[in-house]
């Protein structure tokens, strides 16, 4: 089959590849043909019929032949030397006669009038159109395809079609949506949104006194239908048939491309700004490579906060013990005097991973270079360990492959991780080809919501991860499973990893994990049989001092498979923060200088210092997670905080909030006051996201640009700047940048994985380090062969001691774990004023023998 077609649409050759269909290669040639239902990346559905054409095939002969009647362009397979005609009168009319079907049951005085220009959102006008009940209930009179469609068509005024109106209720229970059956033209997009690329089934076609419409899949409510509100259905509907609750009636008036700030997949958004500079929604890029059209609910719903009138617009200084407003100018000084007295190791700095490349580059420069210290971290980075092995084994601390490339996996292994509710569209590649039949094995004592779709669910005793990966590595092993050749070509230390392996007899293991030793050969010979496979880690419910052991028999399992190097495969370590990868590559980080450059060569601090023109401390910082005790024994004296983070006040770093009380100046860079901003000396209103210029790197090492939507409202300003003004009035050099891409161009001269990258570069889509030079291509998997490439050393392994932390006061371990929904347990939705919410008790699962041990029935 050829890699490449030639078909003429209207006279024009356009190219495409075999399989695609007519619609899709005339969408892709820029050319228009009018559509409904079909959707980009969905499988054509052929219901709305407004994409007919008449089309001629080539025969072998040369000849062409008419195919029958006016096929649908989006099912019908585009081939070489077709000729395709999309515009002739009879198609037109035959357009206008299903339209003409379509609107007898949808409010149409919008959809014909030819003042619709004139009218504004909320206008309420009733001239020129025969029926009353008009689009003025549609909240997406200015975003609507079926107005577009109406006026490319030309339609009159009015179908000659009798209306039959729907009279059938709104449906505004839910949280976040509403929906309005009225309005609805059962396309069916919302529907198949959520089977074919969500996973979910949350939407279903209904069968109403013989009418076909759309409705919940398990109940009256969204809530019992399993749905994850990421508003995909909203963002394909083409009607106002299903809209955002929030600003629904709202114009906006510009639409910017920005990057959102939730977790690290790094979704492309069009943020939506009124003439009242406030956001009122945001709508996936379906061409935006990390998230494909895609968000989740924290990205399609959980943007509102930069709307929020209890923003800090003004710096806050603590006087006489109570926080009280301040000049921007005085604040600064105030905090530029104080924080002379407590350089050296008495300072510490905690980034923000909402914080841009730029804000923490110049952070961790701050602390480094004017305050002396390494005691810089992520408020986020609570598990530290997730990539150093990844750099000591493989040469980089990061993912290997893209997101998407997991629509191609054959095998998933995911351990300890909640990614569809941490990590959400990075979920969906996943979900999508375990449909298509590959294998997953989840590794996690708790269930979360992949183990419903998981072939295996291996659950372990907490803390016995690593002992589980080994014993899976030694059934491989024994059965011969292992890519030898992989191995021979590419790994050292085969024979040294394969005599440490003898430590885990299966009959050990078991006893251990408390997994039956067939299990574990059977998730074996399933990931080593099903390639190309990836694997998925978070080691949520690992302890740190297991996690690294952990890590590295992960990497083990990748190599002695051949799962590094090649699409669809590798190794993802899945954070928390949105930008944790990138300021962990440009330095925020206690042990290593940006670029990863170790502390302890003298060369890299040698250099660091001439560029910066200034002493660099050598000795390693402290870890966000030692920061604490280190605060509380009087070690760290003085704290700058960046951000507002859960972390400082949900116990995961101790004590913390009570322990930043005994320090004797703690400056906080905010967007709001919390519970941290209320024992602060000093806190410095920050700029959001969307206020704010500058670059994110998600979680496959994909750089792409933060633009500013919306002004700024009172004195906030980016971290970077605010930083720089600071280090400005202690006299220091080298922090003058003119703007964030001042910034990005120092930190790419320092960090060798970003040298060929800039904003120029960046504006026309994101790029993937390695990028060594501008006229290097970016590089979307790591780990490739080379002809002179070094060989990749494996890591023994020893059988790892399960830590019992269990007495006689707590003789349990509690694994904690989240559910979006559970099919199989009782559950109400109950009203919270005009809204549904769900009811239902939580539950602790304990094992029947511990059970019946206590009396529990």
């Amino acid at each position: 089959m050829p890699d490449e077609i030639t078909l003429t649409i209207d006279g024009v050759d356009v190219k495409t590849t075999p399989g695609t269909n007519i619609l899709q290669a005339a969408i892709d040639a820029g050319m228009y043909i009018p559509y409904l239902c079909y959707y980009p990346g969905m499988k054509s559905f052929g219901a709305c019929r407004m994409c007919v054409v008449t089309a001629e095939q080539k025969t072998p002969d040369g000849e062409y032949r008419s195919l029958p009647g006016s096929p649908a362009s989006c099912t019908t397979p585009a081939a070489d030397g077709m000729r395709v005609s999309t515009n002739s009168e009879n198609l037109v009319g035959l357009r206008r006669g299903i339209m003409d079907l379509l609107i007898s049951e949808h409010p149409h005085g919008c959809l014909t009038c030819h003042r619709v220009e004139l009218c504004g959102p909320s206008d309420i006008c009733l001239r020129h159109v025969s029926v009353n009940d008009r689009c003025v209930t549609c909240p997406k009179n200015e975003r609507c395809e079926l107005k577009d469609t109406v006026r490319y068509l030309e339609m009159e005024l009015d179908t000659p079609l009798t209306y039959n109106n729907r009279h059938l209720p709104l449906k505004v229970e839910d949280p976040l949506w509403e929906m309005d059956m009225n309005l609805c033209i059962v396309c069916g997009r919302c529907v198949r949104a959520c089977d074919e690329i969500r996973g979910d089934n949350a939407l279903t076609f209904t069968d109403r006194s013989g009418r076909s419409l759309i409705g919940t899949s398990h109940g009256t409510s969204l809530l019992e239908s399993g749905c994850e509100f990421c508003g995909a259905c909203i963002d394909v509907c083409p009607t106002g048939a299903l809209v955002e609750r929030e600003h629904k009636w709202d114009k906006a008036v510009k639409k910017v491309s920005s990057i959102c700030p939730h977790c690290p997949v790094g979704c492309q958004v069009d943020l939506e700004v009124d003439k009242r500079n406030r956001l009122i929604r945001t709508s996936p890029d379906i061409h935006a490579p990390a998230n494909r059209g895609q968000v989740c609910f924290k990205g399609k719903f959980g943007l509102e906060f930069v709307n929020r009138k209890e923003r800090l617009r003004k710096p806050l200084v603590r006087v006489d013990g109570s926080l009280q407003e301040s000049t921007i100018v005085d604040a600064l000084d105030q905090v530029a005097s104080r924080l002379k007295e407590h350089k050296g190791n008495e300072f510490a700095l905690i980034a923000s991973p909402r914080g841009t490349n730029e804000d923490n580059y110049i952070a961790q420069k701050f602390a480094r270079a004017v305050m002396s210290s390494n005691n810089i971290d992520i408020s986020s980075n609570l598990r530290p360990e997730l990539t150093p092995a990844l750099g000591d084994m493989l040469g980089s601390r990061a993912a290997t492959n893209s997101i998407w490339e997991l629509e191609g996996s054959k095998c998933f292994l995911v351990v300890s991780s909640n990614i569809t509710e941490e990590q959400n569209v990075a979920a969906i590649p996943i979900k999508k080809a375990v449909k298509n039949g590959a294998a997953l094995i989840v590794v996690d004592p708790r269930e979360t919501e992949l183990t419903r779709f998981a072939t295996v669910w291996l659950r372990p005793r907490p803390g016995a991860e690593t002992a589980l990966i080994g014993g899976i590595l030694r059934a491989i092993v024994d059965e011969s499973l292992d890519d030898h050749q992989f191995l021979a070509d590419r790994c050292e230390g085969v024979r040294e990893l394969k005599n440490s392996l003898w430590a885990f007899d299966l009959i050990r293991v078991s006893e251990i994990t408390a997994i039956p030793q067939t299990e574990i050969q059977e998730a074996a010979r399933i990931f080593a049989n099903n390639g190309p496979a990836a694997i998925l880690y978070a080691l949520e419910t690992l302890a740190p001092e297991l996690r690294d052991a952990c890590v590295r028999g992960l990497i083990n399992l990748a190599l002695v498979t051949g799962n590094v190097g090649k699409p669809s495969s590798g190794l993802y370590p899945l954070y928390a923060g949105a930008n944790e990868q990138g300021s962990k590559d440009v330095g925020c980080a206690p042990d290593y200088l940006p670029g990863y450059r170790p502390l302890s060569d003298s060369t890299d601090v040698d250099r660091f210092q001439q560029e910066w023109d200034a002493d660099v401390p050598s000795s390693e910082g402290l870890t966000l997670t030692e920061m604490t005790a280190a605060i509380r024994d009087g070690h760290v004296k003085a704290l700058m905080v960046a951000g507002d983070s859960p972390n400082f006040t949900n116990s995961e770093l101790g004590d913390f909030l009570n322990a930043a009380r005994q320090l004797e100046l703690l400056v906080v860079l905010a967007t709001f006051r919390s519970e941290l901003t209320e024992v602060a000396d000093v806190v410095l209103p920050s700029a959001t996201f969307a206020e704010n210029e500058g670059t994110y790197t998600n979680m496959e090492r994909r750089v792409q640009l933060v633009r500013p939507a919306v002004g700024p409202k009172g004195d906030e300003e980016p971290d970077w700047r605010i930083i720089n003004r600071i280090a400005n009035l202690m006299g220091a050099n080298g922090f003058d940048h003119e703007d964030a891409e001042a910034v990005f161009d120092e930190l790419t001269g320092l960090v060798e994985t970003y040298g060929g990258i800039s904003y120029e570069r960046l504006r026309s889509g994101g790029v993937q380090w390695p990028c060594l030079a501008a006229d290097m291509s970016d590089t979307g998997i790591l780990g490739v062969p080379e002809a002179d490439a070094g060989k990749i050393k494996l890591s023994q392994m020893a059988l790892p001691d399960v830590p019992n932390d269990v007495g006689a006061d707590y003789p349990f371990v509690l694994a904690m774990g989240r559910m979006l929904h559970q099919a199989d347990r009782p559950m109400e939705i109950g009203k919270s004023g005009k809204r549904n919410v769900i009811e239902r008790d939580e539950v602790v699962e304990i094992h029947p023998e511990d059970a019946q041990d206590l009396d529990i029935v």
